[in-house]
C-alpha cells in the first residue's frame, strides 16, 4: 500500500533552494496531519515541519527559511527550502498522523514515504 510519495530532492549549493513534494491520498490529506522529517547520517530522525488545515509548525532551525504548503487540487504537500545549509543534508520523509496534536513527534505518525535525498554541498 503506497500512501505517500516524496520527490524533489537533489544536490544544491549552500544558499540554494529546493522544493520537496509529497503526494498523498485525498483521504490522508483531508483527515491527517502531514509532516516532514529528516534524518542525517549518524543522527536521530528530526521533525522539520507539519501542516493541518491552516496550522503550521516549524522546527526552530528552519524558521524563516522553509515553508510548508498544500495544493489540494494536486493532492500534494510541499516543503519549500530556501537558503539551504550543509546541515540540512539528510534524507527527507513525509509522513501522516491521525491526531491533531501530533506536532513534530515522529512517534505519532503512522504512514511514511520512502524518503528523498537532499544534499547541500559545494
Amino acid at each position: 500500500q503506497v500512501q505517500l510519495v516524496e520527490s524533489g530532492g537533489g544536490l544544491v549549493q549552500p544558499g540554494g533552494s529546493l522544493r520537496l513534494s509529497c503526494v498523498a491520498s485525498r483521504f490522508i490529506l483531508d483527515y491527517y496531519t502531514i509532516g516532514w522529517f529528516r534524518q542525517a547520517p549518524g543522527k536521530e530522525r528530526e521533525g522539520v515541519s507539519c501542516i493541518r488545515g491552516s496550522n503550521k509548525i516549524y522546527v526552530d532551525s528552519v524558521k524563516g527559511r522553509f515553508t510548508i504548503s498544500r495544493d489540494n487540487a494536486k493532492n500534494t504537500v510541499y516543503l519549500q527550502m530556501n537558503n539551504l545549509k550543509p546541515d540540512d543534508t539528510a534524507v527527507y520523509y513525509c509522513a501522516a498522523a491521525q491526531y491533531i496534536l501530533s506536532g513534530l513527534n515522529a512517534s505519532r505518525y503512522t504512514y511514511w514515504g520512502q524518503g528523498t535525498q537532499v544534499t547541500v554541498s559545494s
